[in-house]
């Protein structure tokens, strides 16, 4: 059986420099999934044209917008990159000039291309999760983040603030810990289960 063999991170984007190549409706949607879960992130984009509603959102952001064909020059202190211009050449340029950097990037619907992938996200307050296919079926990834929106309620936050508070009081070594805060916390998947049902 194939496994997915990724490796789940959650990037501090604030604190990194993201080039997207492209000012298309792809070039729009990866934006606006990226700005929804991380709001401040920093963001350059570099396309000839820009649609007027991606202008708009990176008004009301940390957007750059550089209205000029892609070159190797615009990755200079980036961190990750997405491309997504409707030319095949142009995108796989910007993967093979990533790659000599070692900067990360994605060239969108192009899997092969990718050294990541932008999956489904949930967020309620400090909890996300994010959802991953392995690039290979985004309407699932979707359906995913759908159910969980759904399951997880809406007072999560509440119960992980109290359960820093109550992590602070709480005596002994590392183990001892976990095993008071697995036994504290055990019920609440089964108690949402219950819920459900």
């Amino acid at each position: 059986m194939e496994r997915n063999e990724l490796y789940p991170i959650f990037l501090k984007v604030s604190q990194l420099n993201i080039l997207v190549v492209g000012g298309g409706n792809v070039g729009l949607e990866k934006l606006t999934f990226l700005l929804k879960s991380s709001p401040n992130a920093q963001v350059e984009m570099v396309s000839i044209d820009f649609l007027e509603e991606t202008l708009n959102l990176a008004k009301k952001h940390n957007v750059t917008i550089i209205h000029d064909a892609y070159s190797e020059q615009y990755l200079e202190g980036k961190h990750m990159v997405i491309a997504t211009t409707d030319n095949v050449e142009v995108n796989e340029q910007v993967y093979h000039d990533c790659r000599k950097r070692n900067t990360l990037v994605n060239v969108a619907d192009n899997p092969p291309f990718c050294d990541f992938y932008m999956g489904g996200i949930v967020t309620k307050g400090n909890v996300k999760v994010a959802i991953s296919t392995n690039g290979k079926s985004p309407t699932t990834a979707k359906r995913l983040r759908q159910f969980f929106e759904d399951v997880i309620p809406e007072n999560i936050d509440d119960l992980v603030k109290n359960l820093n508070e109550f992590r602070k009081t709480i005596k002994g070594d590392f183990e001892e810990k976990v095993e008071t805060l697995n036994e504290f916390t055990k019920g609440l998947v089964s108690k949402k289960a219950k819920d459900n049902n």
